[in-house]
């Protein structure tokens, strides 16, 4: 078994969610994809957004009365 060094770290589960969010961002605004495919990934991202906050107000107002 290997031995920590001083160069080590221990990585946790939520080390991947920066460097993946990175990548995603970095596909997503450079030259990688065609403009229509930006697009259409875009529009998937809001409506998600928009559906999990429209679920939350009702969920939300549902609670407080």
């Amino acid at each position: 078994m290997e031995e920590m060094g001083a160069g080590q770290m221990l990585a946790s589960k939520w080390d991947i969610v920066p460097s993946l969010l990175g990548g995603f961002l970095r596909v997503l605004l450079g030259n990688i994809l065609p403009g229509w495919a930006k697009a259409i990934i875009l529009g998937i991202i809001g409506s998600v957004a928009l559906w999990t906050a429209i679920t939350w107000f009702r969920r939300r107002s549902t609670r407080a009365t």
